[in-house]
Order: C-alpha cells, then structure tokens, then sequence
C-alpha cells in the first residue's frame, strides 16, 4: 500500500509497504478523511519524538473497516467509523487506573506515527476494534467527525484538566484549533469571561463564535498587562494553555489566582525546561496548579463527543479552511500545517473510492 511518511528528521516523502495484519482483536480502515497537525510538524522537523525511519504519519481519521479480527463484537466490515488520535491498551493497568492515554508507559497510547504507521496510508491499523472505534451517525457528515479524532477532543481536555466550574473566568491561551475547541469546551462547561488570546482574524473570529467574550492580541502588548487590566488586577481563576512555547507557562502562572489551575494541552516540540516565576508562584506555596495532559482516547470518549456535535451544540467543521480530495493531496495539505498561511486554521484531505 502507499503512504505519506516520514522518512527521517526533516525528511517526508512516499512510501510503500505492506497493508498491516491485524490480530483477532483489531481493525483494518480505510480512510475517507484525514487531518494533518501540528503535532505532525513537530515530529518531523522538530523531532520532537526522537528519529523514525519511513513511518507513515497521521493520526486524525476516519474511515470505512475493510476487517475485522474474529474476536471484534461490535463491529464489522463496511462501517463508517472514527477512531481518536489516542488508542489505549484498554487491559492495561494504567487504562485501569483512569490513564489510558498512558497505557504502557507514559505517553503510550500514543500509537499513530509514534510506535506505529499513522493514518495517512491506503490503510491504517486500529487496536482493541471494540474499545477505540466508535460508529459516526448518519447525521454527522466527515468535515465534522474528522474533527473529533484530536482537535475537539484535545482542546476539550484542556478544559477538563483546568477543571472548569460555572461562573469562572478563564483565559486560553493560543486559538489555533486545539484552542478553539478550548474556548468552546468552556462555554459549554459554564464559564463566565473567557478571554482568548490571538492574532488572526479569522481565528479570533471564530473564538467569538464559539464562546469568547474578549479577544487579547499579543501583538498589542504584554498578555499579561492586557489581561490584568480586564480583570480589575484580579486575574483569571483558569488558564488554558494551548498554543504558544515553554514560556508561556510564566505568562499563565502570572495571571492566575491563588488557588487556580492551569490546563496544558499544548505540545512542547522543543527545549528543556519550562519557566516557572517563583514569586508569582506564591514561592512554590500559592496553590497554583499545574496539569498537563494527553487527550484521553477510546470509543467512549468519541461516542459522546459525536453525541455534542449531532445534538448541535458545537460545530467543529467551522475550523476547517482548506478542503483537498485524494490521498495524493496529504503532502499539500501536511505543508500547510507547516507554513501556516494566514487564511489558515484546519486542512482536511477528503478520499472517495
């Protein structure tokens, strides 16, 4: 089979290899949509995860089974189906202690163009059939479901991990997609001000549409200056962190309440340390805290944010600016992740057969 890959740091190309064997628990897909990611441009230029050879990249799919393992229960050939861009070993005793994300070790569920070929290929490779896929309804066409695989589940977590409560008011910072999703993911959890800070029109356009009441260009000053000003000096009782570098962390430790929580979904691709201010910490005692999370994955996890998009209360399809068709189109729209064009916010590849 042909896929898009990465042929070392810095290097992607073509690649052709044998369409995967899947055991009696697994999936064959094909895929009917994919998404490229930043994280992808991380893992290739960056190298972020260390050197691959020829593995094929990708982890925002959905698709149709081509097979199934004989021990598979609730799926079968020919179904429409949405896999997360995180795949746990769901018997692991990490899953079973509520971190599938890192079952065998940390980061682990991480399988997509980390331990294994990623989705942009004729096939791709789903473990655990029954606990990672999910049935996309009839009701929720590709644009939208696709978006479920990382970009809403990810920027959602961010407002898991900050632990949203009603009435708080809330910074996200970064309003690429991940950070949009966050600013939705607030709304929808009750948040009161939810400040997002961006440049681009577009995207902060968006930010408004689906939850934000105050958009902070970095570019007109100090985000902090800016957000303190909003606030009465107060500052925010939540931070998001979904964009920016390792940095950032300074600017949200800074802004935040005592007793406040920061959620990072943001990949750090690079350096060795975060920046941590240790007055503005409360010298290590102001209970700021900070967590920092993999997206969870699994078919639970899809099942019911699909059930948020068919019931119409977030429509993530709105992200997406550029549409291509056919598999030839991954490198085209993989570059657009890279170059980031100012029309840009999510490219989507579209394959018919």
């Amino acid at each position: 089979m042909k896929g898009f890959a990465m042929k070392k740091i810095g290097s992607i190309g073509w690649v052709e290899k044998e369409k995967p064997t899947i055991g009696p628990n697994d999936a064959l897909v094909r895929p009917t949509a994919l998404s490229p990611c930043t994280s992808d441009i991380h893992t290739v230029w960056a190298g972020a995860i260390g050197e691959r050879t020829d593995m094929i990249l990708g982890h925002e799919a959905i698709g149709i089974i081509e097979e199934v393992g004989e021990l598979v229960k609730d799926f079968k050939k020919g179904d429409r189906v949405i896999t997360a861009a995180i795949t746990p070993d769901w018997n692991s005793v990490e899953a079973q202690g509520g971190f599938g994300m890192h079952s065998g070790g940390m980061l682990s569920g991480w399988k997509f163009s980390n331990f294994k070929d990623g989705v942009f290929a004729e096939y791709f490779h789903v473990n655990d059939a029954d606990g990672n896929l999910a049935i996309i309804p009839d009701e929720i066409d590709d644009l939208s479901a696709v978006m479920a695989c990382d970009m809403m589940s990810t920027g959602f977590h961010g407002a898991e991990l900050a632990d949203i409560q009603y009435g708080d008011n809330v910074l996200v910072i970064g309003v690429g997609p991940v950070g949009l999703m966050s600013v939705a993911g607030c709304a929808l959890r009750g948040a009161a001000q939810i400040y997002a800070v961006g440049s681009r029109k577009n995207c902060t356009d968006l930010a408004r549409e689906y939850g934000a009441t105050e958009i902070i260009n970095y570019r007109n000053g100090s985000i902090e200056e800016q957000v303190m000003k909003l606030t009465n000096n107060k500052g925010v009782d939540k931070v998001i962190i979904a964009g920016g570098d390792n940095d950032t962390f300074a600017t949200a430790i800074k802004v935040l309440k005592a007793g406040g929580i920061i959620g990072n979904v943001n990949y750090l691709g690079e350096g060795e340390f975060v920046k941590i201010p240790r007055a503005e910490w409360g010298v290590g005692m102001g209970h700021k805290t900070i967590a920092g999370g993999l997206m969870p994955g699994g078919r639970r996890r899809m099942e019911r944010l699909l059930d948020i998009i068919k019931a119409g209360r977030v429509d993530p399809s709105k992200m997406i600016t550029h549409k291509f068709e056919g598999l030839d189109k991954v490198e085209e729209a993989l570059m657009l992740m890279k170059d980031k064009p100012a029309d840009l916010i999510k490219p989507i590849v579209l394959i018919k057969y």
